[in-house]
């Protein structure tokens, strides 16, 4: 665990290491460029590439955003003819099939590159090595390069989708140092700071979709649009667990006009509620039985939509759901040097938690930061431990 001052010295939240070779610091500058499309390339994952002739980079490029040109050929556009017989350095295996855009393959073949280094294989199954072997076939060199363990976070959203078919979940969390989310009397406006909340609209922007659940939209009217990082006028969806379709018309998340909003119910929610969102614009969707939504098939729901990486940003019962269910895969929690006491004042998980000490979910701490006068702590669940 790191104490990091300044997190712009990370790439994804990964100390950026000092380069040794000519390899690492190419493939260092592609993992930099490939950052440029976080929040605008999802469901495909971030890249960046380099093209390098005589030690000199002579092209780059990333992939900027869903359906435009991919980092490839961004790449070999800059370079033109200085891309024959150059090396290009690449964070993920380039694709060889056709999808929103023809196979990077035949564009990096057709401009006489001889070497290929790639820091990770692409397990999607229209790639998983058929890029690879595509170009060694055609001649071209290919290496593994450096810094794989950089580019497995940079798209961990993608590679949890395409593993298992659900969207990567992030529980955001904004806490007291005593651990409360609100007070008794539930306000929660604000507990931390406003760097705390300008770095949570920037954690939106990287977003495809921002979940709460209903007690939160019923308790603090918000908004849930990215008001940082995004084009205007776009933000991630917004998804509201609502099992009886309780969200007022009124609010905030039922205003169309600024994002748009999903709201699941279950079969028990009022048809009148529900033809009253749908009014509105709101998507209303049943998924599970009488008295819950379930979680898993909203999930499974949001993934068949390109849903790759989604925030959810409370409360404690939907957090608790979601972590009871093995579902949540990374947590940021914002702490902030405030008591707020009292036994009847919620914590971030809620549910009715484990007996014993010994029974505690457990997770690995992988990185603490300033965030204005509050702390910022990430961390990953740790599966069966």
């Amino acid at each position: 665990m790191d104490l990091f001052e300044d997190y712009g010295e990370t790439i994804a939240g990964i100390v950026k290491p000092a380069t040794t070779s000519e390899d690492e610091s190419f493939m260092m500058r592609a993992l930099e460029l490939a950052e440029k499309g976080r929040g605008r390339t999802g469901p495909n994952p971030l890249v960046g590439a380099v093209v390098v002739s005589a030690g000199k980079i002579v092209g780059e490029g990333c992939h900027e955003m869903l359906g435009g040109p991919h980092a490839e050929v961004n790449a070999l556009g800059v370079a033109g003819r200085k891309a024959e017989g150059a090396t290009m350095h690449v964070t993920l295996e380039p694709c060889a099939h056709h999808g929103r855009t023809p196979p990077c393959v035949d564009e990096i073949v057709g401009a006489g590159v001889v070497r290929v280094v790639m820091a990770l294989r692409d397990p999607n199954p229209l790639v998983d090595g058929r890029g690879e072997g595509f170009l060694i076939r055609h001649g071209i060199k290919v290496d593994r390069g450096p810094y794989e363990e950089i580019v497995r976070r940079q798209n961990e959203a993608y590679l949890k989708r395409t593993a298992s078919g659900l969207p990567f979940v992030t529980l955001k969390m904004a806490v007291s140092l005593d651990g409360k989310i609100a007070t008794r009397t539930g306000d929660s406006r604000w507990i931390t700071s406003e760097e705390s909340r300008s770095c949570v609209h920037r954690m939106r922007s990287w977003s495809d979709a921002v979940m709460v659940g209903i007690g939160t939209v019923l308790a603090d009217d918000p908004r849930l649009t990215a008001r940082a990082g995004k084009e205007p006028g776009i933000s991630p969806l917004r998804v509201v667990v609502d099992s009886m379709a309780r969200t007022p018309v009124a609010s905030n998340v039922a205003d169309t006009n600024e994002a748009p909003t999903l709201v699941a119910v279950t079969r028990k929610a009022p048809a009148d509620n529900r033809r009253a969102l749908e009014a509105q614009g709101v998507e209303v969707v049943e998924v599970g039985g009488d008295d819950r939504v379930e979680l898993r098939s909203l999930l499974e729901l949001l993934s068949k939509r390109e849903i790759a990486n989604l925030m959810v940003e409370g409360g404690g019962e939907l957090a608790h759901g979601l972590w009871e269910g093995g579902l949540v895969d990374k947590i940021v929690f914002f702490f902030a040097p405030k008591i707020i006491g009292g036994r009847q004042a919620p914590g971030p998980i809620g549910g009715e938690g484990v007996s014993v000490v010994e029974e505690a979910w457990k997770v690995s701490i992988d990185g603490v930061s300033r965030s204005g006068p509050d702390i910022k702590v990430v961390a990953y669940p740790l599966r069966g431990e």
